[in-house]
């Protein structure tokens, strides 16, 4: 795909010179669906100060959330608030499930009610490709495509194509890739994401942000992805059709460097989008490196926006990430596991497929209130553990089974996580949690220790 037509000399020009060209094919249409076209600037877009801004892109966005506190915890930094969306109201801390290509793997959207969700993910580089934007804009949206009435928050796409296409290379303009169905080269921008998502229709959008491993050992390329970062948001920003109906928010970028991350927030923080993510984490980085970098980002952010970190997922992960003040979270895991045939428990994970199942007919879990575990006689199916083991290997059910399990665990335990909060004893549900999950104080991970005793609860007194 061409991306240079001619110089222009202006960054007003260059903004002007948004224009359409071939991006994502419909595949199921045969047709072809045009988005923005990045025109090139005098001396190129790559040589763009880090310091350029878009005109108009630090006036405060109009927004389409109103994020209330409920509470905070007197001891740590966790906070329990609601936020309402154009498809109701959210209450935070949540875990939102991952619905990848508007649908979440094994449930139907009224099965994923039922879980008790209220906000899930879709993927807009998935969404991009297949049914395409030309579907999406046709049919209204992702909520009317998918028969889903909660609220939808997508990602920007980059993330998926840095990390699912060898071949894919990011220049100032965006990431430039080969379609995965024929090999076309195409390029994603900051701009095309954006159109892409508001025909998507989310309630939640995320900019598009230059992402790389926190492992990586380059960090000359982690500063330039901070920076590029910023300088992507202002463009996400000038493109922004419908501020007034979805609500795009920020990508805090720097690796593992605090410095980095602080600069960053800095200059996401002036940029007043409705709400900010911590992004770049669960890369492979150590635990104790993680909850630096989310505590550190944290206790910059304003106290009157939600904060999204990405891609954490492991109930111990959730529970340390909220004590340091994060809000929301989202990770394929938990349904993903349940394919394995993984029960995510409050006493840890349980292998269904282990032979020591076969004879075991208690529920997933006891007391647990998921259509699954809950008995006949409450309107639940009455699952044992047996029968799950019995249909793991066989049959595609047990995963669906699970995945409602799964679901349906995660969010109860943020719920029960929340009301801890508001009722200030917040402290006393992190001992519990990790007493069941782990046993005995010698077991629990010395990350999560340390990291808790930061915001003053020590989980090695009872």
């Amino acid at each position: 795909m061409s991306l240079v037509n001619g110089p222009v000399s202006h960054l007003r020009t260059y903004i002007r010179c948004l224009q359409p060209t071939p991006f994502f094919r419909n595949r199921s249409l045969g047709t072809t669906h045009s988005g923005p076209r990045i025109a090139s600037v005098t001396h190129s877009a790559a040589a763009m100060s880090a310091t350029t801004i878009i005109p108009g892109a630090k006036k405060p966005m109009p927004s389409a959330l109103t994020f209330n506190l409920a509470a905070k915890c007197s001891t740590t930094k966790a906070r329990a608030s609601t936020l309402h969306l154009p498809h109701g109201p959210v209450q935070l801390p949540i875990f939102m499930p991952v619905a990848t290509q508007a649908s979440l793997k094994g449930l139907t959207p009224d099965q994923l009610a039922q879980t008790g969700c209220k906000l899930c993910l879709n993927n807009t580089y998935h969404l991009g490709l297949k049914p395409g934007q030309t579907v999406l804009d046709e049919v209204g949206g992702a909520h009317a495509f998918q028969g889903w009435n909660g609220n939808i928050l997508t990602d920007s796409g980059g993330f998926q194509m840095v990390s699912l296409l060898k071949l894919a290379q990011v220049t100032e303009d965006g990431v430039r890739f080969l379609s995965p169905h024929d090999g076309t080269p195409m390029l994603l921008t900051p701009e095309h994401s954006i159109s892409l998502q508001n025909s998507i229709g989310s309630d939640i959008i995320m900019q598009l942000d230059d992402v790389i491993a926190t492992t990586s050992p380059d960090h000359a390329r982690i500063k330039e992805a901070m920076e590029r970062s910023v300088r992507w948001l202002d463009r996400c920003i000038h493109a922004h059709k419908y501020p007034e109906r979805q609500n795009l928010f920020c990508i805090i970028q720097g690796g593992l460097d605090l410095e980095l991350r602080k600069e960053c927030c800095k200059q996401m923080v002036e940029r007043d989008t409705p709400g900010i993510a911590i992004g770049g984490l669960s890369g492979g980085e150590a635990k104790d490196e993680f909850c630096k970098v989310v505590n550190t980002c944290t206790g910059l952010l304003p106290e009157k926006k939600p904060r999204y970190v990405m891609g954490v997922g492991y109930p111990e992960d959730l529970v340390v990430a909220v004590a340091l003040g994060a809000d929301m979270f989202d990770c394929v895991w938990p349904t993903r596991t349940a394919r394995f045939g993984n029960a995510v428990t409050s006493f840890g994970t349980l292998n269904l497929r282990n032979a020591s199942y076969a004879n075991d007919f208690r529920p997933i879990e006891e007391g647990c209130q998921c259509a699954c575990c809950r008995s006949k006689a409450d309107g639940g199916l009455e699952i044992t553990r047996a029968y799950i083991h019995h249909l793991a290997a066989k049959e595609t059910v047990g995963a669906h089974l699970l995945t409602m399990h799964n679901v349906h665990y995660m969010l109860a335990m943020m719920g029960s996580l929340r009301e801890s909060i508001i009722q200030d004893r917040f402290p006393d549900f992190l001992r519990e949690f990790f007493k069941n999950m782990y046993g005995d104080h010698s077991k629990i991970p010395q990350w999560a220790i340390t990291a808790l005793q930061g915001v003053g609860v020590d989980l090695l007194v009872d």
